[in-house]
């Protein structure tokens, strides 16, 4: 696989083989055309910002990107990191063009699998999560949703576009919105293993009570995606919520950490994101036994786990934020957001 330019994307299908050729790869710069050979299955092309115009022929097609000149002294952003210090980019609007990522994307077919859960009185964010997410999320990509919930007939009809469909997965009702929360891991990581091998590229988990503003696409996509917290994404981590007891497999001891991730959106490859539920999994499991429960559940694994293997990119609060009537001089959209709720009337328990 390899990472290549601001967004991260990747030649998921970069492979030796009988069938790779050697395709010419046209980059034009002002009046001039500057010709390469790579040899590939499926072609990606990177730059920075611009405009593309692309003309695709398969086998003996050319290719060729008009784009405008990029700068290494002059970044689209300067209120915000736009990558890590392990040199993971950061998104945020203005760190992307959408037209040229979209295009590049869509000649690869992909397939982005999407879970959610709504169990209990959850049920009733579905259809805007749904209706939402029709209208913003992963516009003219295939998308499958894979929607768990213990009342399979409260869950409403809604209207899926062309490539977008719905399964839902009836499972057992819990009594703690806290089992609920820790059961999900081990649910995503047999969704990968018994079905998502044939079926999609990369999956994104996220929670059901939240609703889509504005656009979440492949700019999103990456080996493994985590999403900054917005309530610390301007904090110092001595502030971060980690599990701090020793006892738990969550513990971050204090002075350690990168950032803080949300539990609510997490994704990237299969592979990828079956090692990270699978290890969280087993993890929740060694706690159980030991009679610990961290702190805030899943995200605190979460957080352990994106420590110590670091995402391929980061999502900026943009992709997961407080609440759409909630600011911040850096949030120049919001896309994605928690919608407001009664906790206490929601949840199957205090």
């Amino acid at each position: 696989m390899l990472q290549v330019g601001p967004w991260d994307c990747e030649r998921q299908a970069l492979k030796e083989s009988e069938n790779a050729v050697d395709r010419p790869l046209a980059l034009v710069r002002g009046e001039r055309l500057v010709e390469g050979s790579i040899p590939i299955q499926r072609h990606f092309a990177y730059c920075w910002s611009g405009l593309l115009s692309r003309t695709e022929e398969r086998d003996n097609r050319e290719y060729s990107l008009l784009y405008n000149q990029p700068s290494v002294l002059v970044g689209s952003r300067t209120d915000v990191a736009s990558v890590s210090s392990w040199l993971a980019p950061v998104i945020w609007e203005g760190t992307f063009n959408p037209i040229l990522i979209d295009s590049i994307y869509k000649q690869h077919n992909l397939t982005i699998a999407t879970t959610v859960f709504a169990l209990g009185k959850y049920t009733r964010f579905v259809k805007d999560f749904l209706e939402s997410a029709e209208q913003h999320y992963f516009v003219g990509f295939r998308v499958h949703y894979y929607l768990f919930t213990d009342q399979p007939e409260s869950i409403p009809e809604v209207k899926m576009g062309e490539n977008r469909s719905l399964t839902v997965r009836k499972v057992q009702s819990l009594n703690r919105w806290q089992d609920i929360s820790m059961s999900r891991m081990e649910k995503l990581e047999k969704l990968i293993e018994n079905e998502l091998a044939y079926e999609a590229d990369y999956i994104f988990c996220l929670d059901i009570d939240t609703k889509f503003y504005g656009r979440w696409g492949v700019e999103s996509l990456g080996r493994l995606v985590g999403v900054i917290h917005p309530w610390f994404f301007d904090a110092p981590r001595d502030r971060f919520t980690y599990e701090r007891r020793p006892e738990s497999q969550a513990y971050i001891p204090a002075g350690e950490g990168d950032y803080y991730y949300a539990g609510a959106a997490f994704g990237g490859l299969l592979e990828d994101v079956h090692q990270l539920t699978k290890t969280c999994k087993e993890k929740l499991l060694i706690d159980a036994a030991n009679s610990i429960e961290a702190v805030w559940q899943e995200e605190s694994h979460l957080n352990k786990y994106f420590l110590l293997n670091k995402p391929s990119k980061l999502l900026s609060p943009e992709y997961m934020w407080r609440g759409i009537n909630e600011k911040a001089a850096q949030i120049k959209v919001i896309r994605f957001s928690n919608v407001a709720k009664n906790y206490a009337e929601v949840r199957p328990n205090p």
